[in-house]
């Protein structure tokens, strides 16, 4: 250690800066290459020592994550639907750390929240980064919040270094309003506006209370209508291409060992409402025999759906006789296809009532646009054949159709180099090649693919555990996240 007569020569010294500091900050200054100013903060100086600011891109984020995921319409479990109360609050404090950030902030005509850094002498082209605020019922709080919370401390890392203002082209972080499509079943409200895809007749979309979409966005103020929609479109040459980090929501990354994957493409996929009508009588009084159970019936299409999409080779072929075309490949389908029916409701449901009508959903996913609608074709035979054999009536609603999209190869090219190079820096280690993954889950990237190039990122989650509380992301995943952003951004702009 040196001696006090050491230091007082040292803070004698004209050739030092004239202030009384420790002997451990003019270590820092020294040999930090970044400016006295910015050594001057404690909190900062760690982070910027190394390069990786654990301070903002772990510690801060990881809080934001924890903060967020306590805004809830209910008490006891997440949830946050489509411009519900809870999801105000959680724009008002996204909209906080953007401005926190050094971001420009509004909320759009579908309560999307945006926030927008526009450098000196930066091009008009945008880059857009984002991802979405609502979540399922009894969610996880890192789906979706973990690509809003990693970018914005990314630009936050950014405006603290001053590289903020030197970025070539504007960036823009935004948190779309609706992708889960919780509330009026119709997912990626949000996005689609802002592509330019979202149909007017959306607005008239009814909840289950009755409010459509319009008169939730007057509740709040917002004065959306058929003939202004259009206005919320982005035009494909402002906009340079879109960015989305998001859990894998899946086990491989665990399984491999690492942190993040890119992602080559994101599964297509059809929602329907399938609603079954029968004969609605007493429980006590009708004979088995004589019974138009319409529960009965959904039933026996659930079990059937279930075979058809676990083994849809036994049920389709690529001859052509099936009435569509052999341009895809049934072994293929049979490694992508995925099947659910998340819900079920009957009327007039009591214990001592045969239902008189039941209705369910069934969503449909795969890689193969043309094998989905193969499977909905079938799936469409098969009902039909139920329905007449137990004179009960059905009917096959598509509520949503979304096609597969594939990420643009140079933005995976840079955001690959991108993860690379922040493992590397955390590690010391060379790690390999990043993995690159399929999407089963659908994100706002599918939407914004219409809009322009899209290139995707995933974080490893614990046991692939997704649209549940026990969701859950490492902090130092959550760290590598925002630092191949960071990255990313550095190095393409």
């Amino acid at each position: 250690m040196a001696s006090h007569s050491t230091i007082n020569k040292l803070c004698k010294s004209s050739k030092l800066i004239p202030l009384v500091i420790s002997l451990f900050t003019i270590v820092v200054l020294l040999l930090s290459p970044i400016s006295a100013a910015a050594a001057a903060s404690t909190h900062v100086s760690d982070g910027l020592k190394n390069n990786l600011f654990p301070e903002i891109l772990r510690e801060e984020a990881v809080a934001r994550l924890y903060e967020l995921g306590k805004v809830s319409d209910v008490d006891g479990y997440l949830e946050r639907t489509f411009l519900s109360p809870a999801s105000i609050r959680a724009g008002n404090l996204i909209q906080t750390w953007m401005g926190d950030a050094g971001l420009t902030t509004w909320v759009d005509g579908l309560g999307n929240v945006h926030g927008r850094v526009q450098p000196p002498n930066a091009s008009k082209k945008a880059l857009l980064i984002g991802s979405h605020l609502d979540t399922v019922v009894d969610a996880g709080m890192f789906d979706g919040a973990l690509g809003i919370v990693s970018a914005i401390s990314a630009l936050k890392v950014l405006n603290i270094t001053g590289r903020l203002r030197h970025l070539r082209h504007p960036v823009e972080v935004i948190a779309f309003s609706d992708e889960e499509g919780v509330r009026f079943q119709s997912t990626f409200l949000g996005s689609e506006a802002i592509a330019g895809v979202l149909p007017v007749s959306t607005l008239q979309i009814p909840d289950k209370s009755g409010l459509t979409v319009q008169n939730v966005l007057k509740e709040n103020l917002i004065d959306t209508t058929e003939a202004n929609l259009s206005l919320l479109k982005y035009e494909p040459e402002s906009v340079l291409g879109y960015v989305e980090v998001h859990i894998e929501q899946g086990p491989v990354l665990e399984s491999i060992g690492l942190p993040l994957a890119v992602v080559k493409g994101i599964a297509g996929q059809t929602r329907l409402k399938v609603t079954v009508r029968g004969s609605q009588g007493h429980a006590g009084t009708v004979p088995m025999s004589m019974r138009q159970d319409p529960l009965v019936a959904a039933a026996e299409l659930i079990v059937s759906l279930e075979s058809l999409c676990k083994n849809p080779q036994d049920f389709i072929s690529n001859d052509g006789s099936d009435g569509h075309c052999n341009a895809f490949s049934v072994k293929s389908l049979s490694g992508s296809l995925v099947c659910t029916v998340g819900e079920i409701s009957t009327w007039p449901s009591a214990s001592n009532v045969i239902p008189g009508q039941v209705v369910f959903t069934v969503d449909i996913r795969t890689i193969d646009d043309i094998g989905r609608e193969a499977v909905i074709y079938e799936l469409s035979n098969q009902m039909h054949s139920i329905c007449d054999r137990r004179s009960v009536s059905c009917l096959m609603e598509r509520k949503h159709d979304a096609n597969a999209v594939s990420c643009d190869s140079g933005l995976n090219s840079h955001l690959k180099s991108a993860a690379y190079g922040a493992l590397k820096r955390m590690t010391g280690e060379d790690i390999g090649d990043v993995p690159v993954l399929m999407s089963g889950a659908g994100h706002d990237a599918m939407a914004m693919s219409h809009l322009t190039k899209v290139g995707m990122l995933f974080v490893r989650c614990r046991g692939g555990i997704s649209h549940s509380p026990e969701e859950h992301v490492l902090e130092d995943d959550v760290w590598a996240a925002g630092l191949a952003i960071q990255a990313f951004l550095e190095t393409n702009l």
